[in-house]
């Protein structure tokens, strides 16, 4: 996923909130009609890039493309935005405030008022279309902000933390609406702490820390590139803490009869064979595949 390809290209990203640097260089691009998780500790400057893609906020330096070309009022208006933090009309109805922000991007009053019918029902609010927002409960307010960033059929959609709060029923929901516009040729990106959903729904990622992207890629190309680095090893009988000690493993995860050991770059897979040997005996013995969630701790440590 070079630089400069991409339907959606972030070019070297700066900006600093007086002493704080909240960006620095970050850089990234997301293809058409991809799922693509951005992950990061809190305070890594998740919420500030998505911020300047939509406009909200201005970086101090670099660029935002949307398919080549900067990036204007009348492109936003085509993209759908999910904030963190809710952006409804309380004491508003959900199909009028659904019809109303549909407006903005553009819509007639016929084409949003049929658009807000279409996806109330689509994402599990039928019934609650004459419900005021506050009287709804947190999980179906999210699926109303969902409906918000979707009600104009975006071109580009851009979630923050858009599973919080959600029931599994409600993440199931989610799930298959954003992997429908993905199929759709829409570029989806969203950040999320819930990385078992982003490995399960992403073809790519790009994780942050510090305002810096860390590690880029699709999901598969992060686990080769830690691939040999990390063995799984299955002991019968073997004490606890066996494997702690032993020449060149970083990192001992798990306990009892199976471990994951990380390796350091200098480590003898065979040394550890050996040790598991003389642990009791091995039953397996093999690379072990890493998920986004080991993935994420290494890049973030380092």
């Amino acid at each position: 996923m070079g630089k400069d390809t991409g339907a959606l290209v972030l070019e070297d990203l700066t900006r600093r909130y007086g002493d704080v640097v909240a960006l620095d260089g970050l850089s990234f691009s997301v293809p058409q009609g991809a799922m693509f998780g951005f992950v990061g500790p809190n305070g890594a400057g998740k919420t500030t890039t998505m911020r300047i893609v939509l406009g909200v906020l201005e970086a101090d330096s670099g660029h935002v493309r949307w398919r080549g070309e900067p990036i204007d009022a009348e492109v936003r208006r085509r993209f759908g935005y999910m904030p963190e933090e809710r952006g409804l009309y309380p004491k508003m109805r959900v199909g009028d405030q659904l019809t109303y922000f549909a407006q903005l991007h553009g819509l007639t009053t016929e084409e949003a008022s049929e658009a807000a019918e279409r996806w109330a029902g689509r994402l599990g609010l039928e019934e609650r279309i004459g419900s005021r927002v506050e009287e709804l409960s947190l999980g179906n307010q999210q699926r109303v902000q969902l409906g918000a960033a979707l009600v104009h059929d975006p071109e580009l959609l851009v979630l923050d933390e858009p599973f919080s709060g959600l029931d599994p029923q409600g993440v199931d929901v989610l799930s298959s609406v954003l992997a429908e516009r993905a199929r759709a040729g829409v570029p989806v990106v969203f950040s999320s702490h819930q990385l078992e959903l982003v490995e399960r729904l992403c073809e790519a990622v790009a994780i942050i820390k510090d305002g810096r992207v860390v590690a880029t890629g699709t999901v598969d190309e992060l686990r080769d590139a830690e691939a040999g680095r990390a063995v799984r090893v299955e002991v019968e009988g073997a004490s606890p803490g066996w494997a702690e000690g032993i020449a060149g493993v970083e990192r001992v995860s798990g306990s009892g009869d199976g471990v994951v050991l990380t390796l350091g770059a200098d480590a003898d897979d065979q040394v550890v064979l050996d040790a598991a040997r003389r642990a009791g005996r091995v039953h397996h013995f093999g690379a072990a595949s890493p998920t986004l969630a080991e993935i994420f701790r290494e890049a973030v440590a380092s």
